[in-house]
């Protein structure tokens, strides 16, 4: 049985790092451009899958060879990519710019993710997963949709806000889990985030409007847990930090494999920060994800 389903996007992403970002009208030099696996839906298939949990894939690729090459690059990572299509749209890419700090900019173009639809949710069957995966790199009808499948078959939702918008109350309290970061909470809640205090008085909000468990990735200091019984924050664990692309789906793939453990939701806070933090001392999106045993000697670390 397959544990869980990402429904979501799969982007060839084009990175290319700089010593700072351009400013308006400015041209800088970087470095070589390299092509690399992502899109979050991906990222966090792969996450899980590196985790050693069994993880399926719906989504949509074009007829070109970056669809083939991520269409290979799931199967590589043993993510079960027979629910993915090809698509006459071109396959999504990512134009991403990382600076010396480690920071990025990032780009999209949805291509084939944007052509993703409610009819692709309904013809699969959600019997047979635990959890489900959810972001915003494709339309918001098949997310909703997606969502209300899985609540009539039983099945956690794990919604990632991202890219952050404005979203029906409908969704919000369909999802068991949301995980934005300060950005996107502030962006979803309509509230500046300032620091921890601002970042609960948003969460407060979205616990008003349905949401059960919110948990917002904070960087290097963590992450905040709330819910109508707890509001705590974990702490995450120090590395040296060369790229923090994928950081955020490393963190959910780490905490959703933690949950299918039965770890407790501060436990599997604390998996998920390792992932992350591990995601941020190597380059990249995908190449970045740590593998089980890596996370676990980091854990074990404590």
């Amino acid at each position: 049985m397959n544990q869980i389903l990402v429904v979501g996007s799969l982007n060839a992403d084009l990175v290319v790092r700089a010593p700072r970002f351009p400013q308006p009208g400015e041209t800088i030099s970087g470095e070589d451009l390299r092509v690399i696996p992502g899109g979050k839906g991906a990222n966090q298939a792969v996450a899980a899958a590196r985790l050693r949990a069994d993880v399926s894939m719906l989504g949509r690729v074009g007829k070109d060879n970056f669809g083939d090459f991520l269409l290979e690059n799931l199967k590589q990572n043993k993510v079960d990519a027979s629910l993915a299509q090809r698509d006459d749209s071109s396959t999504g890419t990512a134009i991403i710019v990382v600076d010396a700090s480690g920071q990025n900019s990032i780009v999209l173009s949805a291509g084939a993710n944007g052509n993703v639809s409610t009819t692709d949710v309904d013809n699969i069957s959600f019997a047979n997963y635990q959890l489900l995966l959810l972001q915003l790199e494709i339309p918001l009808p098949a997310v909703l949709r997606a969502a209300q499948r899985a609540k009539e078959n039983n099945v956690r939702v794990i919604l990632n806000p991202a890219p952050a918008r404005q979203l029906p109350d409908e969704l919000i309290a369909l999802a068991d889990f949301i995980i934005p970061n300060e950005t996107e909470l502030s962006l979803l809640t309509g509230q500046k985030i300032e620091d921890i205090s601002s970042a609960e008085s948003a969460v407060r909000n979205l616990l008003r409007r349905g949401a059960k468990n919110v948990i917002v990735t904070l960087g290097s200091k963590g992450a905040l847990l709330v819910n109508k019984e707890t509001n705590k924050q974990v702490d995450t664990f120090k590395v040296d930090v060369i790229d923090t692309t994928a950081a955020g789906d490393a963190f959910i793939g780490g905490f959703a494999t933690a949950l299918l453990q039965n770890k407790s939701l501060e436990e599997s806070v604390q998996y998920g920060c390792a992932c992350g933090a591990l995601a941020t001392t190597k380059f990249g999106a995908q190449p970045s994800l740590p593998t089980k045993a890596e996370a676990d000697h980091l854990i074990s670390s404590l």
